[in-house]
């Protein structure tokens, strides 16, 4: 299995492409599958669904992303990307791997399974979440999928070590916007303007310290704004600013209460300094959250030592979650101990490790 996963992965790894704009890698994808004796779906721009019908009931369906990053990948492997300015620097092209593999052990053994199987390659998990359009596309109802699974690289784990944990995951994430108008004036004149800037100053603080401190029990969750423009030049007053930031929680008492209150502190600044503010904060991802029943069965099912309970979730976001609010789902972090951090130039990992994701995979369609 290990030179095919590798083989897969390197194909992959060399074809990157966005979003939802992936016709070579839907084609490589297509090439593989086509063979196996699966019912071929494609329920989405670029999406690819490989059905395997066992005869049974109720299908249990395995997720993998598809699409890299507009990165311009930086470490020397032979099998390098070709594609200028792309590259699969999120694992995903380990991940369709995974599930190539799966698919041709499912397609082996087809008649002694105990589900039917549906194994689904996502566009856009890195951009505005496919995993919301293929929910929508009706697919999971129509092959009646009880529970789906997924996986994805994890370079601070060490080499092989799979992780997961019941309830919260990964975080919910929003995208944070704040505009502000104020008033232009020379700064000799600046009591005839309105700061924007230190307008824009004055919400950060608040809304930083009141993130921090107001919610105490509602658990881990982070306010931050990476990018601040403000104003033309030095010698005159801003007439406006644009904040942009990220929300990340994990329970919907700590958004909402976040949320408006953010929206507050930009009522009291604008009747305190006479600009104009607007915040808003987008819907962005839903937590990911694995369903504790699915959890205590897994746990039952596998091995001691199989996986291990995660320390504590993560504050990144994954559209995996809009498959766990349409059915039940299971999703685990697979280590590859790799000094460089997710969407780096640089990430590369021992190909081995994949084999532990697909075993993984292949224990878990007993439940």
């Amino acid at each position: 299995m290990l030179e095919r996963l590798i083989a897969h992965r390197r194909a992959l790894h060399r074809i990157p492409e966005l979003d939802d704009q992936l016709p070579e890698t839907q084609q490589y994808l297509l090439s593989q599958l086509q063979p196996l004796g699966c019912r071929i779906f494609l329920p989405g721009h670029c999406a690819v669904a490989a059905y395997f019908d066992a005869g049974k009931p109720d299908t249990v369906a395995f997720r993998s992303d598809m699409d890299a990053l507009p990165i311009t990948e930086n470490t020397g492997l032979a099998f390098a990307s070709a594609h200028p300015g792309k590259m699969h620097a999120c694992g995903h092209d380990g991940h369709m791997a995974m599930l190539l593999c799966l698919a041709e052990w499912v397609s082996a053994r087809r008649q002694t399974l105990p589900h039917n199987v549906l194994l689904v390659f996502q566009p856009s998990e890195e951009t505005t979440g496919g995993a919301q359009r293929l929910c929508r596309s009706g697919i999971f109802s129509q092959l009646q999928v009880r529970h789906i699974f997924g996986i994805h690289l994890w370079p601070d784990l060490p080499a092989g070590t799979i992780a997961t944990c019941k309830g919260p995951m990964m975080a919910r994430s929003s995208e944070a916007t704040v505009e502000i108008w104020g008033k232009a004036a020379h700064i000799a004149k600046w009591q005839e303007g309105k700061d924007a800037l230190a307008a824009g100053a004055a919400f950060l603080q608040q809304a930083y310290h009141m993130a921090k401190t107001e919610l105490p029990a509602a658990g881990p969750r982070v306010l931050q704004f990476g990018r601040m423009q403000s104003g033309t030049v030095r010698n005159a007053v801003s007439d406006y600013t644009r904040l942009e930031g990220s929300l990340r929680t994990f329970q919907d008492e700590a958004f909402s209460h976040i949320t408006r209150r953010c929206a507050e502190i930009g009522e009291s600044l604008q009747e305190q300094t006479g600009c104009r503010f607007s915040v808003q904060f987008s819907e962005g991802y839903p937590p990911v959250v694995n369903d504790p029943d699915l959890y205590d069965r897994a746990a039952q099912l596998l091995r001691e030592g199989a996986f291990v309970p995660l320390e504590q979730p993560a504050l990144i976001a994954e559209d995996f979650s809009f498959y766990q609010q349409q059915m039940p789902g299971l999703f685990f972090f697979l280590g590859i101990g790799s000094d460089q951090p997710l969407h780096s130039d640089r990430l590369c990992f021992d190909e081995s490790v994949l084999q532990r994701g697909v075993a993984l995979y292949q224990s878990l369609l007993q439940l």
